[in-house]
């Protein structure tokens, strides 16, 4: 989900383009897309909408994909240290596609439709490499379906439910990460109850020719107003949550990541399908490594850093691209995103540190234009989330 620097003539733009310049949207280069970065009330209204009622998000420059075929569960567990084959029918689950050294290529979310139907979805700015990769390792195994002529929106917030229940009576009983085909309005959908705010909320994947008739009605209902990207950074940064191109990249293992939650233990060492992913023999020594260092015994030559939340003890806004500095002044790390939160009410951060330095409660320091700023190494998420569990 990195942002592009094509020019603006080069621009894809998603079936809601002309929507959001209609709304008044400031349109920004993103992924390769022309995308809105924020709408006339601007930033920090947006965040503070998406977290009292409900936002309406356009992520239409996200890849959709089916894979489809019996082997489909099995082979896409290859590309990947999480499980698939298990994953019952009707849930949705977060992956990580890995690369020989074990590095991301990109984080997506998959859903098992059932009947050997998996529905993938992938950033933006990796889809079109995420489609060749999964073709070329597994296509000989399932069929490999892109679906270009859809979109994708997103609305997000503690409304969003009663919202979409009065447009689709029955969603409501979707919980956080299951989800199915209905209708909208009678506009034909296929909704997951899941999102990258921290909130309850919903992603909707429609034809493409139905997104601009569906954003209209949701944002007819009084609950539902435009976002744009910048609060969509500021929620997610937030709720802790990674940005592709970012936080993590083909440089970063799931485990210098802390992504380990997304690594199921029937994929690691001891379990019943250990293994057998791009990368397995790095990654479970630093799952290996990473478990001994909840006993204080972290072994810094198989995990030399992780990816950590980060604090500013002043109220000055530590960027991506900072260096981290111990308090001797020396090097032990970088930030990789960083803002003022709307809702935390502080300046947070995310990024690598050292092993050493990444237990809560570590001091560190940022060099803003060359003055230290002192900073803590701290759990995440910044804000609670607020899935819907049931």
């Amino acid at each position: 989900m990195a942002a592009s620097s094509a020019p603006a003539t080069e621009l894809l733009k998603t079936p809601l383009h002309d929507l959001h310049v209609e709304l008044g949207a400031r349109m920004v280069p993103f992924a390769g897309y022309s995308m809105p970065v924020q709408y006339p009330a601007g930033l920090m209204a947006e965040h503070k909408h998406t977290r009292d009622a409900a936002g309406l998000f356009d992520i239409s420059h996200m890849g959709q994909l089916r894979l489809v075929g019996p082997d489909a569960a099995a082979a896409f567990e290859t590309l990947m240290p999480v499980d698939v084959i298990d994953l019952p029918a009707g849930k949705q689950r977060y992956g990580l596609l890995l690369n020989d050294e074990g590095g991301i290529l990109d984080d997506l979310m998959f859903f098992n439709e059932g009947h050997g139907s998996l529905f993938v979805i992938v950033n933006g700015a990796c889809k079109v490499a995420d489609i060749a990769h999964i073709q070329q390792k597994i296509g000989s195994r399932c069929e490999v379906q892109p679906l270009p002529d859809h979109a994708l929106l997103a609305l997000q917030g503690p409304k969003a439910a009663a919202t979409l229940a009065r447009l689709s009576p029955g969603i409501e009983r979707f919980v956080f990460m299951t989800g199915g085909a209905l209708q909208i309005g009678g506009i034909p959908a296929f909704v997951t109850r899941s999102g990258y705010t921290g909130e309850d909320g919903f992603e909707i994947s429609v034809a493409a020719k139905d997104a601009e008739p569906l954003a209209r009605l949701l944002l007819a209902q009084p609950e539902v107003k435009p976002i744009g990207l910048g609060a969509r950074n500021s929620l997610r940064l937030e709720a802790g949550l990674c940005l592709y191109g970012n936080d993590i990249d083909t440089t970063t293992t799931p485990v210098e990541a802390s992504l380990n939650w997304a690594m199921q233990k029937v994929r690691r060492a001891g379990g019943a399908r250990e293994g057998g992913f791009p990368g397995a023999a790095k990654i479970l020594a630093q799952l290996a490594a990473a478990t001994a260092g909840t006993a204080g015994h972290t072994d810094h030559d198989t995990l030399k850093r992780k990816r950590v939340g980060l604090v500013a003890l002043e109220r000055i806004p530590v960027r991506d691209g900072t260096v981290l500095q111990s308090f001797e002044g020396q090097d032990i790390g970088i930030v990789t995103s960083g803002l003022l939160g709307p809702t935390a009410d502080r300046c947070i951060a995310m990024g690598y540190v050292a092993t050493a330095f990444a237990e809560p409660g570590t001091r560190v320091q940022a060099i803003v234009r060359g003055k230290p700023v002192p900073m803590e190494v701290s759990t995440m998420p910044f804000v609670p989330t607020r899935y819907y569990r049931g």
